[in-house]
């Protein structure tokens, strides 16, 4: 399986690069800049939406799955992205919406019972955003459903017809030689069909949640039991396509998805962050899951880099350590941190400061456009491309040598007893050790030094350094 191991890199189109200089990014960008993705050791790129949109949610609130935003270029544009990654040895990935559309579809007036109505709001159903999940349509007088925004209207697949037509969907894309998708949401694609109150929730949650949608327990909101029954179709769509679900529940509850995915997003390593004690314990849990990809970053959180603070590039030498795929946001190798975002804010849900554009050079609109930029650049005096490609020791160059690493590491990983807030891993005959407290520790380092989280971490065979970390073996 080509993903086994594999670097998977998000592109957030609006913000990797803007050929035409009206300050949002595009397909004809991204294709003049897949060398970097290709250089850094990448095996696919996953495209977040393209779709036509009235960006209610940025591309997550869809108009037309089998069309290309005018705002990102066309139909041809999109097929000549998917050649060029081709050509280059680069996979490509869709980011497909199956939970819900835009109301600005033509099915939400022209296909109705594709949708789920009611007469009165008959649950006490939370949206994941605030308020309730029922919207009072002023057009018909009845309410429809939505587990996010108001303008996107959640689906029905219990429908044939919906998933008939959402799986056409797909294959109209793998006809046109895409190798796979990122599936959104797909906790909420099936709910209780019997629409059901959710009950009070009495424990805390396991994963971040908006305080008032964490004051119930979601039990028939979303997360059906029966969610195999949509996944089993859009796998028989997609054939051997790579499925992989942003599924945004516990490790101990994927199970039902992961008969049909390729590959789960592995959240609770990802939100655990510094806390050492819990990060240990949920990578422990998802390499027992297996089937979970580790993730740096991506467009919903906050960045690696502004998670992790100093510990950044440890914390990167562990994660690139891991077996299996791995996720990461255009930046991340450049150590990108979380901006200002906009003011006013244009996300509703303060998600801007984690999309600012990709920074190529040190000029002041960083080489993403030549007009004014959609949200602002951060800092591309201090962290860009083209000057990190010049510097041995930059977090560019530690992702290159981590990335091309990844696959000589053979051998399920084993969790080794050591001092507080360290980690140290066994991988076959590789030993992985990170330290993300402030003061060195005794740790003797065997065999010969691969990789190092910071120049001169492993210059002491008996040291671990503050905030630093190496791969060793023979």
């Amino acid at each position: 399986m080509w993903w086994q191991d594999a670097v998977i890199y998000q592109i957030y189109p609006r913000s990797f690069q803007d050929s035409g200089g009206d300050g949002v990014g595009d397909l004809e960008g991204i294709v003049s800049r897949l060398d970097h993705v290709a250089g850094l050791g990448a095996a696919a790129v996953w495209i977040s939406p393209v779709y036509v949109s009235p960006n209610a949610d940025f591309g997550y609130d869809v108009a037309d799955y089998t069309a290309v935003d005018p705002a990102y270029g066309t139909l041809e544009d999109l097929d000549r992205l998917i050649e060029a990654a081709h050509a280059r040895g680069l996979k490509l990935l869709l980011d497909f919406v199956p939970c819900h559309t835009s109301i600005e579809h033509p099915w939400f007036r022209q296909r109705p019972e594709f949708y789920v109505w009611a007469d009165e709001p008959p649950n006490n159903w939370l949206a994941s955003f605030g308020g309730t999940a029922w919207q009072l349509d002023p057009s018909t007088g009845r309410y429809y459903l939505h587990s996010f925004f108001p303008e996107q209207a959640d689906l029905d697949w219990r429908n044939p017809d919906v998933q008939a037509a959402m799986t056409d969907a797909m294959r109209f894309w793998t006809r046109r030689g895409v190798d796979g998708f990122r599936l959104d949401a797909l906790d909420r694609l099936l709910k209780d069909p019997e629409l059901r109150d959710d009950p009070a929730e009495t424990d805390a949650p396991v994963l971040p949640l908006q305080p008032e949608y964490g004051r119930l327990r979601h039990v028939h909101s979303r997360n059906a039991p029966d969610i195999g029954t949509a996944l089993r179709a859009i796998r028989e769509a997609v054939g051997d396509a790579l499925l992989v679900g942003e599924v945004f529940v516990a490790t101990a509850d994927l199970a039902p998805y992961l008969e049909a995915l390729d590959v789960a997003f592995a959240f609770e390593p990802m939100l655990a962050n510094t806390d050492v004690a819990r990060l240990r314990s949920a990578i422990a849990a998802a390499i027992d899951t297996e089937k979970l990809g580790w993730v740096l970053s991506n467009h919903d959180f906050s960045r690696f880099a502004t998670r992790f603070g100093e510990n950044a590039r440890a914390a990167a030498l562990l994660f690139m350590s891991l077996p299996g795929p791995l996720f990461m946001l255009q930046g991340d190798e450049i150590g990108m941190v979380d901006g200002p975002g906009a003011h006013p804010p244009l996300d509703r849900t303060g998600r801007d400061p984690f999309r600012h554009p990709m920074q190529w050079d040190s000029t002041p609109l960083g080489g993403f456009t030549t007009g004014p930029p959609w949200l602002p650049l951060v800092d591309p005096q201090d962290r860009n491309v083209a000057d990190q490609e010049q510097d041995p020791d930059s977090e560019l160059s530690l992702y290159k040598r981590l990335i091309g690493l990844r696959r000589q590491l053979a051998g399920i990983p084993r969790f080794l007893d050591s001092p507080d807030n360290t980690l140290v891993l066994e991988r076959g005959d590789h030993l992985v050790a990170v330290n993300f407290g402030s003061q060195p520790l005794t740790l003797e380092r065997p065999g010969g030094l691969l990789a190092e989280a910071r120049p001169g971490d492993g210059a002491d065979t008996l040291e671990l350094p503050a905030h630093g970390g190496w791969i060793a073996g023979p």
